[in-house]
């Protein structure tokens, strides 16, 4: 797709809106290029690497514009928000600089790290059944109770919008380069980051391949941009991408998404955890699982590279230190 639709739920101007807002509270991450990375794909790649940003991962970004959104009469009942746990730390530091209270409804299987990091930013941290209970519905009800307003993931236009904010630095930086990006690869969970980042980069360079990249058998974003409709995975159990784990893509996203990416890649859980080894012993970067799927995409071979210029979007660093050790070991 060499157009942008112009009927898609969030647009360039809403990303360039939300930047005005988020820019002076969030880390503008830069793009970082390796030598050793660059040598071993044979073409030149660049990292967006969010996990740098405030509260470890890209998911400040759209929580900050979505919470800014709330008009002050609305405030005071606070917001709620379900989440594993970096759209937890996202919303609950943003709250903190707003004077908002948060409640965030988590699975207790989170990381313990994402839990306690969750709480100290002042957050209630209510914890469900990820098996058993359905953690919006619970959400829902506390909100409800409270007068608070609802904070989803991904499925919220000021949330897109925010997490596009990442795509407009890159586009702003590949152009400061007089670079053109050829592909850019992403992570998905409900698809929120990748609908915001390929909004914005392709509002500016229009004939850029956005791809998204998802953890083997995790992968239904994958399953529905081939079937053009929302499709739900046939993954079980769990993947250490644990950030990445939403059954289906959301409505908004997939409506951003199905016009604007060209396809899906996969990783393992092994080729994942290479990855991750990878950042840390060639890279001297901490990426989390889920934030390493596009890079492990990239070094397993599933992505053309051929005479081509690479972004690929490293969207969080937030890991429990026992998995991080075993993975780089």
């Amino acid at each position: 797709m060499t157009h942008m639709p112009s009927t898609l739920p969030v647009s360039a101007a809403d990303v360039d809106a939300a930047a005005a807002v988020v820019a002076p509270f969030a880390v503008r991450t830069p793009l970082l290029s390796a030598p050793v990375l660059n040598e071993r794909i044979g073409t030149r790649v660049f990292l967006k690497p969010e996990m740098l940003q405030r509260t470890g991962s890209f998911k400040f970004r759209g929580a900050f514009n979505k919470l800014s959104s709330i008009p002050q009469d609305k405030r005071g009942g606070g917001v709620v928000a379900f989440s594993s746990g970096n759209h937890a730390q996202g919303v609950a530091a943003a709250a903190k600089i707003l004077h908002m209270q948060a409640t965030i409804v988590m699975p207790q299987d989170a990381p313990v790290s994402k839990r306690e990091r969750t709480k100290s930013y002042g957050a209630e941290v209510v914890l469900y059944d990820r098996d058993r209970e359905d953690r919006e519905a619970i959400a829902r009800e506390i909100a409800e109770k409270r007068g608070a307003t609802l904070v989803k993931p991904y499925d919220d236009p000021f949330v897109i919008a925010g997490q596009g904010t990442a795509g407009r630095e890159i586009a702003e930086d590949m152009a400061a380069l007089g670079l053109k990006p050829d592909v850019v690869v992403a992570p998905a969970s409900g698809g929120g980051l990748i609908a915001g980042v390929a909004t914005a980069v392709k509002a500016r360079f229009p004939s850029t391949e956005v791809i998204v990249a998802e953890p083997e058998a995790f992968d239904d974003h994958s399953l529905s941009l081939r079937a053009g409709k929302r499709e739900r995975h046939h993954g079980s159990g769990r993947t250490i991408c644990d950030a990445l784990m939403a059954a289906i893509p959301g409505e908004l996203t997939f409506a951003i998404n199905s016009q604007l990416l060209s396809r899906g890649v996969v990783a393992s859980d092994a080729e994942v955890g290479a990855a991750v080894a990878f950042a840390f012993n060639e890279l001297k970067l901490v990426v989390e699982p889920g934030g390493a799927v596009g890079l492990a995409a990239l070094l397993a071979g599933r992505i053309d590279t051929r005479d081509k210029t690479i972004v690929v979007v490293l969207s969080g660093g937030n890991v429990d230190a026992d998995l991080f050790a075993k993975l780089v070991a």
